[in-house]
């Protein structure tokens, strides 16, 4: 978020308004959110979009499997206990690779490669060597960034000497809390020598951005808890932090049924929580990236937050500079300039349309002019804590924002809107005024902090 952003720790505390802080926001990985994907976009339409892509882009490989279900988890997953399951998913993964490379225009150059889930380290590390090399026969590769998300407990060295033979360079752990009682409210469990050894694993294997995924508002979690997590971060040198919020929403999420909601903290012990990961962390040396992510100062994305050219897409924020994201893989989401566009979700389902030599994709949303407006808007407040708005959007927020400039949370000059730096945990609340989807919606979001 520029030079600003890197807020000193003697700046004033965040002013905590919990009116404001009420309604549940997106998390605004992309403009329209998912919630306004519908049937009308599909096959067809994909199709459209990948012949028409002629510049630079990134993929997004969906691994939907974990060899653990851990409890909290909001991700489209299931157990990886059947092999001939799996195996039947990575041969519709490889399908869906072919036809996908074969559709995109002549001008498309893949820059990055991200591998994400579930756990991608929940197949095998010879399926993981199968799948880069059906990418490098089928997609216009061009020295592409290699990413990986992993699960600390079920990474091997086996899976490291891979890594580090395809060159993989970034790598994000989920490590959520180190306190075994936290673990074990949250159903997964996993020793700090577990940790420990797999972020030595990665670093032998050339990962040179690795981050450390973890989390507040765990049920019955202290201040003390959390600290003792940050420290231990620290300590293990970990290049990116995630402090993301949990949110517990058993009615979409089944599973989170078996944590005891009755011990979750408030939302002013949350606010606490986020406010106390921030400072903690800019105290380290971290550069904040919005007001949940950090990054040490050498980082490509700590670089890429002092020119101001971090971005938001569906792997969150990002330093990646591509208009287009191709999802591969059941429920992946692709990002085309007009068009978002998700895969079947139901793994059989995807199978049965790769079987047939069908695209997968079976919901999504068209972009006009004033969807990329907006999102545009969205973006550039969450990702660099201001932007430029027309006369139009300007006069149409401009009731709606006025709470937020009379309790100094920010202000408008001319036509530029900047969110005041101790204003950060009210980021999505305020991006979320420029969403016309969103103001008479009663659809569910997590909440803003």
């Amino acid at each position: 978020m520029n030079g600003r952003a890197a807020m000193s720790i003697s700046s004033p505390m965040w002013p905590y308004h919990p009116d404001l802080l009420a309604t549940p926001v997106p998390r605004y990985t992309s403009f329209p959110t998912a919630a306004e994907f519908s049937p009308a976009v599909g096959p067809v339409e994909a199709d459209a979009a990948l012949r028409g892509v002629e510049s630079d882009l990134s993929l997004y490989v969906h691994i939907p499997f974990c060899q653990q279900i851990c409890w909290y988890c909001g991700c489209n997953t299931g157990a990886a206990n059947k092999q001939q399951r799996l195996h039947s998913y990575l041969d519709a993964l490889h399908r869906e690779i072919a036809i996908t490379g074969a559709r995109l225009g002549g001008g498309a150059r893949v820059r990055r490669i991200a591998f994400g889930g579930g756990s991608p380290n929940a197949i095998a590390p010879t399926d993981f060597v199968r799948l880069v090399d059906a990418l490098t026969l089928h997609m216009p590769l061009e020295e592409p960034v290699w990413s990986i998300e992993l699960d600390p407990r079920t990474l091997t060295r086996e899976w490291g000497q891979v890594l580090g033979w395809i060159g993989v360079s970034h790598a994000s752990m989920g490590v959520q809390t180190f306190d075994p009682a936290l673990q074990a409210a949250i159903g997964r469990i996993q020793p700090d020598q577990e940790i420990v050894q797999a972020t030595e694993c990665l670093r032998e294997a050339g990962i040179s951005s690795l981050n450390y995924d973890l989390m507040y508002g765990l049920p019955g979690q202290t201040l003390d808890q959390l600290e003792a997590a940050l420290a231990r971060t620290i300590e293990l040198g970990a290049d990116r932090i995630a402090l993301f919020g949990y949110a517990h929403v058993p009615h979409m999420l089944p599973r989170q049924r078996r944590i005891d909601a009755s011990a979750l903290p408030g939302q002013d012990a949350r606010f606490a929580m986020a406010e106390y990961g921030y400072r903690r962390l800019v105290e380290a040396g971290y550069v904040p990236i919005g007001f949940d992510h950090f990054a040490l100062p050498g980082d490509p994305m700590a670089i890429a937050a002092s020119q101001g050219r971090v971005r938001r897409n569906f792997q969150g924020f990002t330093d990646d500079q591509a208009e287009t994201l191709v999802g591969l893989g059941a429920s992946a989401i692709s990002c085309f300039a007009n068009l978002l566009v998700q895969n079947e979700k139901n793994a059989g389902r995807y199978r049965m349309l790769l079987s047939q030599d069908l695209l997968p994709a079976a919901l999504g949303v068209t972009r006009d002019r004033e969807d990329r407006r907006r999102g545009a808007v969205i973006e550039a407040l969450l990702c660099r804590g201001e932007a430029e708005l027309e006369p139009a959007l300007r006069a149409e927020a401009g009731g709606r924002l006025g709470v937020f400039i009379e309790r100094g949370l920010a202000r408008i000059e001319g036509n530029r809107l900047t969110i005041a730096p101790e204003a950060l945990p009210y980021a999505r609340t305020i991006a979320a005024l420029f969403d016309p989807y969103r103001q008479d919606s009663l659809r569910r979001f997590s909440s803003a902090v």
